[in-house]
C-alpha cells in the first residue's frame, strides 16, 4: 500500500510537474507571439516614418526646383525684355542716323545746287575743241 501511494504520489507529482510545464511553455510562446507582434508593430511603423520622411524630402526637392525653374524663367524673360529693349534702341538710333545724314544730304545737294547756279558756264569752244570734244587729226 505504501508503495501503491508512493507511486500515485509520483504519478500526480509528475502530472503537477506536467501541467506546470505546459503551461510555462504556454506563457512563454505566448509572450514571443506577443513580442513578434510588437517588433512587426515597430518595424512596421519605422517603415512608414522613413516613407513619410522620403516623400517629404522628395516634396521638398520639387519646390525648390520649381523655385529655381521660376527664378531662371524669371531671369530668362527679363533678359529677353533687356535685349528687345536695346533692339529698339539701336534701331532708334539708326533712324535717327539715317534721318540725320538724308538732312544733311539734302542741305549739301541744296548748298551744290546754288552754288552750281552762280558758276560761271565754262567755254564750250575753248581751245579749239568744239562742244568740248576734240575733232579729227591734229
Amino acid at each position: 500500500m505504501n508503495i501503491q501511494l508512493e507511486k500515485m504520489k509520483q504519478n500526480e507529482e509528475c502530472e503537477r510537474r506536467k501541467r506546470i510545464a505546459e503551461e510555462k511553455h504556454k506563457e512563454w510562446v505566448q509572450k514571443k507571439r506577443e513580442e513578434e507582434r510588437r517588433e512587426r508593430k515597430r518595424k512596421l511603423s519605422k517603415e512608414m516614418a522613413e516613407k513619410a520622411t522620403r516623400e517629404l524630402e522628395k516634396m521638398q526637392l520639387q519646390e525648390k526646383a520649381e523655385v529655381k525653374y521660376k527664378e531662371w524663367l524669371q531671369k530668362k524673360r527679363s533678359e529677353e525684355a533687356e535685349k528687345k529693349k536695346k533692339e529698339k534702341e539701336k534701331e532708334k538710333e539708326r533712324e535717327a542716323e539715317l534721318q540725320e545724314k538724308k538732312t544733311r544730304s539734302e542741305k549739301i545737294f541744296k548748298e551744290w545746287l546754288q552754288n552750281a547756279r552762280n558758276k560761271p558756264q565754262p567755254a564750250l569752244n575753248g581751245y579749239g575743241f568744239p562742244h568740248g570734244k576734240s575733232t579729227g587729226l591734229y
